[in-house]
């Protein structure tokens, strides 16, 4: 039986609606077990219709909620995005949480269906195009939160904005770390945006966490899963700050920031840089055939900056940036 945290056997989430890609296994899976002892109602998308329904199954029978259903869609591929999104906006007129989880890394350098790098098609521009094509729908409910599983991998990454694809140099674990960077980056520049509309959106560092993240690597990927169950912490564990972040009332109002183990860090000094967030959006609305979202609105000088500590909250450690470690979380 799946564990779950036992701050969240609760019903505080009673009649809130959340979608969580990246759902069958890992990050998500676990997520989807302990916002559904909370009462949410949930719809979980994965790529596979079979082990959707599995989890579904096991998410009803293991915590007594039946409001979870599941959608399937592959979030490499930009069509499978827009439909995914009419067809949930067919079927919910509310969404108060959206939790971005869906990603992978590529060693080999491979292309979506939409000739797009495979790693930053699913790692930040299916982020970028499902909360986008969703917006209305969660600014209809609000309040209402956005969150996205982000990764310290970001640190020591730089935007690439004439290479976002990778197409001149590509590594793996680079393309990942830059994905990651991104996913921070659009998490900063939306909250800018989102200013005022009652519509929160944070990042998150989830840990390293022993999932089935590597597969499709092939014997690299296999070799290096077998450390992961030594060095990563369970997919529950990995699950509890994004779980926070769509849940407690302590974080209600937060926007802009980037959390770790609950608490919110100051994320690299490149994932500020506002004149590369906003080319980044440009070339993600280039990319994804979208129209744009309303621009920033202007600064409330009672909002806290996305590298200020939150009200209440312990200011982090002033570690230089290049000084971290760089660690890859597993998600499903």
């Amino acid at each position: 039986m799946e564990s779950t945290n036992e701050t969240t056997a609760n019903d505080t989430m009673n009649e809130k609606v959340c979608l969580i890609t990246g759902a069958t296994s890992g990050i998500g899976r676990a997520a989807a077990f302990q916002l559904a002892s909370m009462g949410a109602e949930l719809v979980l998308v994965g790529r596979n219709e079979e082990r959707c329904a599995e989890t579904v199954g096991q998410i009803k029978n293991q915590t007594g909620n039946a409001s979870v259903e599941y959608m399937v869609a592959d979030l490499s591929v930009q069509q499978e995005i827009k439909k995914l999104a009419e067809d949930f906006q067919k079927r919910r007129q509310h969404l108060h949480v959206l939790i971005n989880n869906a990603g992978a890394i590529n060693f080999p350098r491979r292309e979506s269906t939409d000739g797009i790098e495979m790693t930053f098609a699913l790692n930040h521009l299916a982020y970028f195009s499902l909360t986008l094509l969703l917006l209305d729908t969660l600014k209809a409910s609000a309040p209402a939160r956005i969150i996205n599983v982000a990764s310290d991998a970001h640190r020591g990454a730089g935007i690439k904005l004439d290479d976002l694809e990778g197409r001149h140099k590509y590594g793996g674990f680079g393309a990942y770390s830059h994905s990651k960077l991104a996913n921070i980056m659009f998490t900063y520049e939306l909250a800018r945006r989102l200013a005022g509309t009652g519509v929160t959106v944070n990042a998150l560092h989830p840990g390293l966490v022993a999932t089935n993240f590597l597969s499709n690597n092939g014997i690299r990927g296999q070799f290096l899963r077998i450390f992961l169950p030594f060095m990563g912490m369970t997919a529950e564990r990995g699950a509890d700050t994004p779980v926070y972040l769509a849940s407690s009332p302590d974080v209600a109002t937060a926007s802009g920031y980037y959390f770790v183990k609950r608490l919110p860090e100051p994320s690299s000094a490149q994932s500020y840089d506002e004149d590369a967030a906003l080319g980044l959006w440009q070339a993600s609305l280039q990319l994804t055939g979208l129209k744009d979202a309303p621009p920033a609105h202007a600064p409330n000088p009672e909002e806290p900056h996305p590298e200020e500590p939150l009200p209440n909250e312990p200011a982090s450690e002033d570690t230089p940036q290049d000084e971290q470690a760089s660690s890859q979380p597993e998600e499903s």
